[in-house]
């Protein structure tokens, strides 16, 4: 994780222009997960962001739900910073830290990631922290991840990064994709397969379990946890 944070606080001031060349359709992803959210608009929610990055998520929350009070968790001095400007002070508090070893010091109706859980290394890691995400979720709580994933055999697999691939054409240049992007994605990123991610959730306890939006090997599940 140590390369990732050092990652992240150098690309920080960039990082909101720079994912929107890198991530197709990041708006309908952003859109896909707040509008997933079963709940009314002036509910005083609790919300848990976990790798919140500069705010982006929470931002799209707090404009939808005024009164939801949110905790960002993130790895990067630097992203809070920017989070915070675009969030403030009230109902929001940040929390520096890894969020694989964040001790949740509540319960929340909702928790939410965004392009953070597949720098978790091993599927175990994986599972072990899904788990931790049930366990702090209140009755009626949802989580939903926004990431990229693995495709479920070795030819999709290669459809979906030929896609990215051309998605990022778009904006990015051969070279620059090739010499970094890529290479930072294979050294840093550990993606599982959505199939069993729906099953671990199932497994674990959680209802509801569905896929909100897919585009190739980006996704946006989750699922609610109910009382007993």
């Amino acid at each position: 994780m140590e390369k990732v944070k050092q990652h992240f606080e150098e690309e920080a001031q960039e990082f909101d222009a720079i994912i929107r060349r890198l991530i197709p359709y990041y708006d309908q992803i952003l859109d896909a997960l707040v509008t997933a959210l079963p709940f009314s608009q002036m509910q005083p929610i609790s919300v848990v962001d976990l790798g919140c990055g500069t705010g982006t998520i929470a931002r799209r929350i707090k404009d939808i739900y005024p009164q939801a009070q949110i905790t960002c968790v993130d790895i990067a001095k630097k992203m809070l910073q920017i989070a915070n400007v675009k969030l403030g002070d009230s109902d929001v508090r940040y929390q520096l830290a890894n969020f694989e070893d964040y001790e949740f010091d509540t319960t929340y109706d909702v928790a939410v990631s965004s392009l953070a859980l597949h720098h978790l290394v091993s599927d175990d890691d994986k599972i072990k922290f899904y788990k931790k995400i049930y366990g702090c979720l209140n009755p009626g709580g949802v989580f939903y991840n926004a990431d990229v994933i693995l495709g479920s055999s070795l030819h999709l697999q290669e459809v979906y990064v030929s896609k990215w691939r051309k998605y990022m054409r778009l904006e990015v240049s051969v070279e620059e994709i090739e010499q970094k992007w890529m290479p930072q994605h294979y050294d840093e990123d550990h993606p599982a397969k959505l199939m069993s991610q729906l099953a671990w959730l199932r497994d674990m306890g959680f209802a509801e379990v569905d896929v909100i939006w897919k585009y190739y090997n980006f996704a946006v599940y989750g699922g609610r946890k109910f009382a007993g």
